[in-house]
């Protein structure tokens, strides 16, 4: 099969399509045929050191993908051969989304959304998962909460401000003034644009904080946060502020998850949760999409096309 490799740890450059070994499903596990593959900050974060990644032989990046499965292995049944599922299998072990075909446990994929497409639905298990397991089953958020979503064009964020809009919420972003129009057609209820004014100052009573910046606008966020209110960070463990006091602090390290995938597909079915796709690139242009991915410019997600 066709497979993007690391060749070793480094820029852009490093990815490097090759001819390998077609991966075969174990127990529990299904073959996946990729259509597409998404594209995330951990796969260039991961490509230029490796990180704390499991990975085996051939480093092979990316986890996001949607496809049709080929086989399936010794006792699985949620899955048959020739359904359209998507995924995000083994994270944060080596999942080889970057390739024609990826094994992995079958309670990591879920049916594929079926008003979208395998580019669109490649687009949301890292992220939407992210979102949902950061809001839903962490922060607990509910209807007539106030939640603020930093980076809330990200490809995390649009789909966050969706996701807590579903539940009820008040939902207030923070982004660049170029991209207020777009969240508002998403659903945010108040736009900030953080070039211009100091969000501390903009924003109070809060009960949700989502940040996916960490440093300083985690610290920060804490002033806003009514007290017993959740500041869930993204980043890492050492973004989660020390002396939170009245309120919680959480660092969320995305997990696969079938009910969460199931829980997206139905949102997105409803016409309640879009992906937004901002490039579009083949497999073969591995290298392209992470350049364009680490600018740090992008609305929603980058996408690879597989078959």
């Amino acid at each position: 099969m066709r497979a993007v490799v690391v060749s070793q740890w480094g820029g852009p450059e490093v990815l490097t399509e090759t001819e390998t070994d077609r991966p075969e499903p174990g127990l529990g596990e299904i073959l996946v045929r990729v259509h597409a593959a998404g594209v995330n900050p951990v796969d260039w974060k991961t490509r230029e050191s490796g990180g704390l990644i499991a990975w085996g032989e051939i480093p092979i990046v990316g986890w996001d993908v949607s496809g049709t499965v080929e086989a399936v292995g010794p006792g699985v049944t949620v899955h048959r051969v020739g359904d359209e599922v998507y995924g995000m299998p083994n994270f944060p072990r080596q999942a080889g989304g970057y390739a024609e075909y990826v094994a992995g446990p079958a309670r990591h994929f879920a049916p594929k959304p079926a008003s979208l497409d395998h580019v669109q639905a490649a687009a949301l298990p890292l992220a939407a998962l992210t979102a949902w397991q950061a809001l839903v089953d962490t922060a607990g958020v509910t209807a007539g909460q106030r939640v603020l979503v930093h980076a809330a064009a990200g490809g995390v964020g649009h789909l966050a401000v969706q996701i807590a809009k579903a539940r009820g919420a008040y939902v207030i972003g923070t982004a660049s003034a170029g991209k207020h129009g777009l969240l508002r057609e998403l659903g945010a209820d108040e736009v900030i644009d953080y070039r211009e004014q100091d969000f501390t100052e903009a924003v109070s009573d809060v009960d949700v904080v989502l940040d996916a910046l960490g440093g300083e606008t985690a610290e920060r966020s804490l002033k806003v946060l009514r007290p017993g209110g959740h500041l869930v960070s993204l980043p890492g463990p050492d973004s989660v502020p020390a002396g939170a006091g009245a309120v919680n602090a959480s660092w969320v390290l995305v997990e696969p998850d079938l009910a969460g995938l199931r829980e997206i597909a139905a949102l997105v079915d409803n016409g309640l949760l879009k992906p937004l796709v901002d490039t579009v690139l083949p497999l073969s242009e591995a290298a392209k999409a992470h350049e364009i991915g680490e600018r740090g410019r992008t609305t929603g997600k980058i996408v690879l096309t597989v078959v």
